[in-house]
C-alpha cells in the first residue's frame, strides 16, 4: 500500500513538475534572472506548493497516516552554519543548471546526455555529502 501511494505521489508531482514548466531550465534560470528577462512563474508554482502544505502540516496534528505509523517530524526552525553551507550550495547548482532534484529525476527521460550527466553528479554529491559534512565539522572542532 505504501509503494502505491509512493508511486503515485511521485507520478504526480512528476506531471504537476512537467505542467508548470519546472523542468525547463530555461524557465527556471529565468526566474533567476531579475535584471533580464525576469519570468515570475517559478514564485508562483512555489506559492502553489508552499500554502497547501501548511495547510497539510496543520491538519497533521494528532493524526496518524494512511500508510505508515506516523508523520514524518517537522523541520528544525533554527538556522546553522550547515543549513547556510547547504542552501549555498544548493542554490549555486539550481542557478547554473536550472534544475534541483525532483525536476531532475523528473526529465530523465528526455533531458538527453546533459541531464543524466546532472542526475549522476547530484547522486555523487549527495552520497558524498555525509562525509564532506563530518570532514567539516571535525575541522570546526578541532579549531
Amino acid at each position: 500500500m505504501r509503494l502505491l501511494i509512493a508511486i503515485i505521489a511521485g507520478g504526480l508531482f512528476g506531471i504537476g513538475l512537467h505542467l508548470s514548466g519546472m523542468t525547463d531550465t530555461n524557465r527556471v534560470q529565468g526566474f533567476l534572472d531579475i535584471f533580464g528577462a525576469w519570468d515570475p512563474t517559478l514564485a508562483f508554482v512555489m506559492g502553489g506548493a508552499i500554502f497547501p502544505m501548511a495547510i497539510a502540516w496543520r491538519l497533521t496534528i494528532g493524526r496518524t497516516p494512511v500508510a505508515g505509523s506516523q508523520f514524518p517530524p517537522r523541520p528544525n526552525p533554527a538556522i546553522t552554519r550547515r543549513l547556510v553551507i547547504g542552501s549555498v550550495l544548493f542554490g549555486i547548482g539550481w542557478g547554473l543548471v536550472g534544475l534541483c532534484p525532483g525536476p531532475a529525476m523528473a526529465s530523465l527521460g528526455y533531458g538527453g546526455v546533459p541531464g543524466v550527466v546532472f542526475f549522476v553528479a547530484m547522486l555523487v554529491g549527495m552520497a558524498s555529502a555525509p562525509r564532506v559534512s563530518l570532514m567539516l565539522d571535525t575541522r570546526a572542532a578541532s579549531a
